[in-house]
């Protein structure tokens, strides 16, 4: 008996979106590697450079150099018209390699991360009048970009009931949404052991007993992070730094070299790394941006976030949630920082009740459940 095909369609904008799509294809391969294929396509994939450049590279350094030009393109997309327009721009693109992709393949069912990718599949199966299942999964937890919401017929994954509500007052069918917890990898379901957090810190070359400081912005690094790191420096805080500077090569050799020129024995500086989950695991404090995925994680590990940098209005649920729930600290000025961290580290009271909060949220990890539900859907 031939396996049944899954399109997973995503796009490089941050990790947000590989990261889900990810985690979902591993755990059903887990289940049903014998009589499920699962092929995570990049939707750009032999699109133009100069798409690709616009796109992927565009979004990059909006993100992390000049914010207030993706914040002003979110707001824009507000109105109904920009945003059809946008989506049938980038369909115009990408579309003829997505319908080589689903034609060749023909699949059973096509999972879609990407907002952008929401127009193009939908226009190839109307006009083959192709029989494929297909799901929008909404990976931004609680604002979600207009334009995954202007396409009709959609049958959606949201990750809050409160994006659920939104999506109902817009005039989804509620029926069309399914509410689930915010998909991760599966290791990020469970804390490590005592034992295994002496074994990571020997292997790292941390001391056993000290506290841990991760400044961690995703995989193009933190926004603001040689700021953050020389302020922290200055006050002579009493812990070990992990520096994550991601793909990000200039702010890797800019953290090495201070760290070479001040002799900061208790600095360690990484590139893109795919220990993350061990990081996040034995810090105490993770100085971080808003991205979901990343904060979810530091979450789910009972972690505290520091949070320096949102995107307004896309991350600013992520944010709102993560304070509202006195789960975590927003201070966007880097001068600060210092001061948030040494009560952080030295009220043992203070500190206990932010971890104590994230307890009582008991956020859990959707990938399984996102999964079952994707295994048994028909539309």
């Amino acid at each position: 008996m031939a396996s049944e095909k899954y399109l997973f369609f995503y796009l490089n904008t941050g990790g947000g979106h590989l990261a889900p799509a990810r985690a979902v294809a591993e755990k059903i391969r887990a289940k049903k590697k014998s009589t499920v294929e699962i092929l995570l396509i990049d939707g750009l994939t032999g699109s133009k450079p100069f798409v690709r450049s616009i796109i992927e590279t565009g979004y990059k350094n909006a993100v992390n150099k000049a914010i207030w030009t993706f914040e002003l393109l979110y707001a824009i997309h507000k109105i109904k018209a920009v945003s059809k327009l946008t989506a049938f721009i980038v369909s115009s693109f990408v579309k003829n390699s997505i319908e080589a992709q689903i034609l060749e393949t023909k699949p059973k069912k096509i999972v879609i991360f990407h907002f952008f990718l929401i127009k193009p599949v939908f226009g190839i199966i109307a006009r083959h009048n192709l029989d494929i299942s297909v799901i929008t999964v909404v990976t931004d937890p609680f604002t979600a970009h207009p334009i995954w919401f202007i396409q009709g017929g959609q049958r959606y994954i949201v990750f809050s009931e409160m994006l659920k509500e939104n999506c109902v007052k817009k005039g989804i069918d509620p029926d069309c949404l399914k509410v689930f917890p915010f998909v991760l990898d599966r290791k990020f379901s469970h804390k490590i052991s005592n034992l295994t957090e002496v074994k990571i810190r020997h292997e790292l070359g941390f001391d056993q007993k000290s506290k841990i400081i991760l400044i961690m912005g995703g995989g193009d690094g933190m926004p603001h992070g040689k700021r953050i790191l020389k302020n922290i420096i200055t006050k002579n805080i009493d812990a070990e730094i992990a520096f994550v500077c991601g793909r990000n090569k200039k702010m890797y050799l800019y953290v090495t070299q201070l760290k070479t020129k001040y002799g900061l024995h208790n600095l360690k500086v990484y590139g893109f790394v795919n220990f993350v989950h061990s990081l996040i695991n034995i810090s105490d404090v993770v100085i971080t941006k808003c991205g979901a995925s990343t904060f979810m994680e530091i979450l789910l590990l009972g972690k505290i976030p520091l949070i320096n940098n949102y995107i307004w209005e896309q991350e600013k649920g992520n944010m709102e949630f993560i304070c509202r729930g006195k789960m975590g600290i927003l201070e966007r000025n880097t001068r600060r920082i210092p001061d948030v961290l040494n009560r952080l580290l030295t009220d043992r009271e203070y500190y206990n009740s932010l971890s104590n909060n994230i307890e009582k949220a008991s956020i859990r990890n959707g990938v399984g459940p996102v999964s079952e539900f994707i295994l048994n859907f028909n539309q």
